[in-house]
C-alpha cells in the first residue's frame, strides 16, 4: 500500500479530516486566495465541504489526491497540494495535473514549494507517474515561480473552457514534444 502521508521539514500531507472542513472553508472564502481559480468567485462552506468529498474520493479511487497540507509546529491546516486528473482541460489528457491552494498567511514563506516539491515525488518515485503537468491562470505569477522551481517548463497557452479565462500550462522537461 502506498503511503498516503508525508512530512517534509515544516509541513504535513496527509488526507483530509472532519476538522479540515472549517479552516478549508475559511480559505475558500478569500477573494485574495481565489482570484486565479475558476472564475475568481470564492466558495461557500457547504462547496468546500463538496470539494473535500471530492478530494477523497479520488483518493480511494485512484489511489492519489490531494493532500491536506498542515504545519507541523502548530497542526494547522494551511492548504493543499497533490496530484489529480484535469478532465477540465482534455486536450492535455492523460496528463497529470500537480497543483496546490494556500491560505494568505502562509503566502510567501515557501510552504508551497516544499509541499509540492514532495507531492511530485510521490507521483514520481512512489506512483511512478511521469507526465505530469500545473496549470495556471495568465498572471498567477507565484504559480509559475513554484513550476519553475519543480523544475517544469513552459509547455502552450491555452483557455480553460470551464471559465473562459487564459491559462498557461507547464509541463515536467522529459514529455515536451
Amino acid at each position: 500500500m502506498i503511503h498516503q502521508k508525508i512530512d517534509t521539514e515544516r509541513l504535513r500531507l496527509r488526507r483530509w479530516k472532519r476538522e479540515d472542513h472549517a479552516p478549508f472553508a475559511e480559505l475558500c472564502s478569500d477573494p485574495y486566495v481565489m482570484q486565479f481559480i475558476g472564475n475568481g468567485s470564492t466558495r461557500t462552506a457547504e462547496q468546500a465541504g463538496r470539494s473535500i468529498a471530492s478530494f477523497e474520493r479520488e483518493w480511494d479511487e485512484k489511489g492519489y489526491g490531494l493532500f491536506a497540507v498542515e504545519e507541523k509546529r502548530t497542526g494547522d491546516l494551511i492548504g493543499f497540494t497533490g496530484l489529480s486528473r484535469p478532465d477540465f482541460l482534455p486536450e492535455i489528457l492523460p496528463s497529470i495535473e500537480i497543483g496546490w491552494r494556500f491560505s494568505r498567511p502562509s503566502w510567501g514563506k515557501g510552504h508551497a514549494s516544499e509541499a509540492a516539491a514532495a507531492a511530485l515525488s510521490f507521483g514520481v518515485t512512489e506512483l511512478g507517474i511521469s507526465d505530469i503537468v500545473s496549470i495556471c491562470q495568465i498572471g498567477n505569477r507565484a504559480s509559475v515561480r513554484i513550476m519553475q522551481k519543480l523544475g517544469m517548463v513552459f509547455d502552450r497557452e491555452t483557455i480553460d473552457p470551464t471559465c473562459g479565462r487564459e491559462i498557461e500550462v507547464y509541463r515536467l522537461p522529459e514529455q515536451l514534444e
